[in-house]
């Protein structure tokens, strides 16, 4: 049986630093960083690992209906998905993750941007 890009990337430690790395650059970003202004980083960043474990088919488990009940008071437009779409990608690679694995990741997630994408 194949291993999981979540396994092949080191489990759980590895995807924390992706995460943390992760938010680092949205809370750079002109773009993302308004969406943060007033949430506890500490606990998205333990909520994200888990979700981003999930795309790298680790132990966790969301369900569509979770992921758009959770993101539908947001107010995420498509320009705030691309861009976190690009600087997840962006630290995947940072990260030393395949061509081939960030581009799985990138497929998870756009197959959720209805989902996740509340403005049109």
């Amino acid at each position: 049986m194949a291993l999981s890009i979540y396994d092949r990337a080191g489990g759980f430690t590895t995807v924390r630093k992706v995460v943390s790395d992760f938010y680092d650059r949205v809370l750079d970003s002109p773009v993302l960083r308004h969406h943060f202004e007033h949430v506890n980083m500490p606990r998205l960043i333990d909520h994200q690992t888990r979700f981003v474990s999930f795309l790298l088919g680790g132990p966790a488990s969301f369900s569509d209906d979770h992921i758009q009940r959770v993101h539908a008071r947001l107010g995420i437009g498509l320009d705030d998905f691309d861009e976190m779409v690009s600087l997840l990608t962006e630290t995947l690679e940072d990260h030393d993750f395949t061509t081939e694995d960030v581009a799985t990741v990138r497929k998870e997630l756009e197959r959720r941007e209805s989902l996740i994408v509340t403005i049109r």
